[in-house]
C-alpha cells in the first residue's frame, strides 16, 4: 500500500513511518524543511520536500492509496497559523486526494475538538482549527477516520488503549500507540466512517478498533 503522510516530521508521524515501512507498506512523508529528509528516510520512508502551506501539492500526493494529516503549527504559533496549516493544510489535502481520486484518509486530531465547552480561550484558536478540518473531512465525502488522542507522551508504548467516539474522561497516551493505532487503523475497515477518541487503556489495539 502506498501511503503518504503530510507532517511527515513530526513525533507521531516518525513514529508511524517507522511501523509501516517495516509492515511492508511504501511510506512517502512530507515534510518543509529538506534538513528533516534524513531523519525520514531513516524510517525507512521516502521524504517529499514541500511547504502545506504554500505548495500546490496535488501533483506530490498522486498515487497514494491513503492520506494521512499529521501536521501541526505547533506550540507557540499564533492563530493565522493554526488556521493555515491545522485547518488550512488539512483541507489541503482533502482537495488533493480528491483530484487524484485517493477515498482513504486518517486525520490525527485532538481530544475535545467536537466538544467547545471545554476549550480554554488559551487553546480555543487550536481547537477551532482542528474541530474545522475534523468536520471539513467529515463532510467530504472520503473514507475518513478521525483520530483524537488525548495528551501526549513519550512513554514506551503499551499496545493497550482506550477507544470510544466519545470517552468521559481525559488523560494521555504515549506517542508510539497513536502511531500504531493509525497504522491498525488503515488495516481494519471498521474504522472507516468514524471518528473517536484515544487513551491508553487495557484493550489491545486491534481489539478496541474492532469494537467501534
Amino acid at each position: 500500500m502506498d501511503i503518504f503522510i503530510v507532517g511527515g516530521h513530526g513525533k507521531i508521524a516518525l513514529r508511524f513511518e517507522r511501523l509501516a515501512s517495516q509492515a511492508g507498506h511504501s511510506v512517502r512523508a512530507m515534510a518543509r524543511n529538506p534538513d528533516h529528509s534524513g531523519d525520514i528516510e531513516a524510517t525507512g520512508a521516502e521524504p517529499v520536500v514541500a511547504d502545506i502551506e504554500t505548495d500546490d501539492i496535488t501533483g506530490v500526493v498522486k498515487g497514494a492509496d491513503v492520506v494521512v494529516f499529521a501536521a501541526g503549527a505547533g506550540a507557540g504559533s499564533g492563530t493565522e497559523r493554526k488556521k493555515t496549516v491545522d485547518l488550512g493544510g488539512a483541507i489541503k489535502l482533502i482537495d488533493a486526494a480528491t483530484a487524484n481520486g485517493i477515498v482513504r484518509y486518517l486525520m490525527v486530531s485532538a481530544i475535545s475538538a467536537d466538544k467547545p465547552s471545554r476549550w480554554s480561550r488559551q487553546m480555543r484558536p487550536y481547537y477551532e482549527a482542528k474541530a474545522g478540518a475534523d468536520e471539513a473531512l467529515m463532510a467530504s465525502g472520503l473514507d475518513y477516520t478521525v483520530v483524537r488522542p488525548g495528551s501526549l507522551t513519550d512513554d514506551p508504548g503499551t499496545g493497550l488503549v482506550d477507544i470510544a467516539p466519545n470517552l468521559k474522561r481525559g488523560g494521555g497516551v504515549p506517542r508510539d500507540d497513536v502511531a500504531a493505532v493509525l497504522l491498525a487503523s488503515i488495516e481494519e475497515p471498521n474504522t472507516v466512517g468514524k471518528a473517536f477518541d484515544l487513551l491508553g487503556g487495557d484493550t489491545p489495539i486491534t481489539e478496541a478498533l474492532s469494537s467501534l
